[in-house]
């Protein structure tokens, strides 16, 4: 099983969902950095739920940080932060073992890794490890500090007014079901020039970190999709001054596979999550047949909520990553 990513800025995540803890393993770090539990409070509330429509499932989410010097910064060790799983109910998810759930890993994770697998609470491929991430991307953080991100859920359940987004969550969780989003994130003031035009440009390692998320099924930059259904007349984005700043931004800062100077704009795609109450129906392995399942747990009636402040950490990784080998 590959856990880790990164060729110099390099992360392992390890545990699972009903574990003892999860936790991040980070290597590569400049010397320097002052790392205490109280800079990463901001982002672990943004990932916490706390709305109607979301999980009822709250971990206390304290860091624990090991590596550090007796100043509590990075002195060329690997840094290790954990965090105790201690709000779990297991036995929620024993029936899956045999009757998995729709589009979920349940199965596929069983048929890799054996029948001994742990799939409480959904194994790796819960959401309970995106702490884990975002945690990796409080670190990452501290490498590019020269950046500044904006990231904002953008679409939900079809939906692109901010207004209403609370009531389509809340009437999905309602009916018992769940809905989609779209997140956008925006970086500013990433390091010039970095990325290579092929098989580490910065597109694919940002690419590569966002789809490693639970529940992440599409990415693009800049103008994206939508830029297809334009001439390169009207797309193509003007030079204005001698730094490469561009009238336009449909290229999403990127060109070549090499950060242009400006900023990076991305947008993500995540499914419904696939754990809903409402009854489904998949194939029971002692049944021998299609039959009813219904999922117990605790779940989000929309998963792109919390995400946001996930993805933000994935494109912080990727950057830290990209800047440490362009030095």
């Amino acid at each position: 099983m590959n856990n880790s990513f990164g060729e110099i800025f390099k992360i392992t995540i390890f545990g699972s969902s009903h574990d003892e803890e999860v936790g991040i393993i980070v290597d590569g770090l400049p010397d320097g950095l002052r790392l205490t539990p109280a800079i990463f409070d901001n982002d672990l509330n943004r990932r916490r739920p706390s709305l109607r429509g979301e999980t009822t499932r709250c971990e206390e989410d304290i860091p624990t940080i090991e590596g550090l010097n007796n100043v509590g910064t990075t002195c060329g060790n690997t840094i290790r932060i954990t965090f105790k799983n201690h709000n779990t109910r297991s036995n929620d998810y024993s029936h899956l073992e045999r009757h998995p759930r729709p589009s979920h890993a349940d199965l596929v994770q069983r048929r890799k890794y054996g029948n001994e697998y742990n799939l409480a609470g959904g194994g790796m491929a819960s959401g309970r490890m995106t702490v884990a991430l975002v945690a990796a991307g409080v670190v990452a953080k501290q490498v590019v500090s020269e950046t500044e991100f904006e990231t904002r859920l953008i679409e939900v359940g079809g939906c692109n007014n901010p207004i209403d987004f609370e009531q389509v969550i809340a009437e999905a969780s309602r009916a018992g079901d769940s809905v989609g989003g779209i997140v956008e994130c925006r970086v500013k003031g990433v390091t010039p020039y970095i990325g290579e035009p092929f098989f580490d440009s910065v597109e694919s390692v940002i690419s590569h970190l966002l789809f490693s998320i639970p529940g992440v099924k599409g990415v693009e930059f800049g103008d994206g999709f939508a830029g297809t259904r334009k001439r390169g007349s009207e797309r193509n984005d003007t030079i204005i001054d001698s730094d490469g700043h561009t009238l336009t931004n449909n290229e999403g800062g990127i060109n070549g596979g090499i950060a242009n100077g400006n900023d990076i704009i991305l947008r993500v795609a995540i499914k419904p999550t696939p754990s809903i109450s409402r009854e489904q129906q998949s194939y029971n392995f002692d049944k021998n047949a299609i039959a009813p399942l219904t999922i117990g747990g605790r779940h989000d009636a929309c998963i792109a909520r919390r995400a946001a402040v996930v993805i933000e950490a994935m494109v912080a990784v990727a950057l830290a990553d990209l800047k440490l080998r362009a030095k």
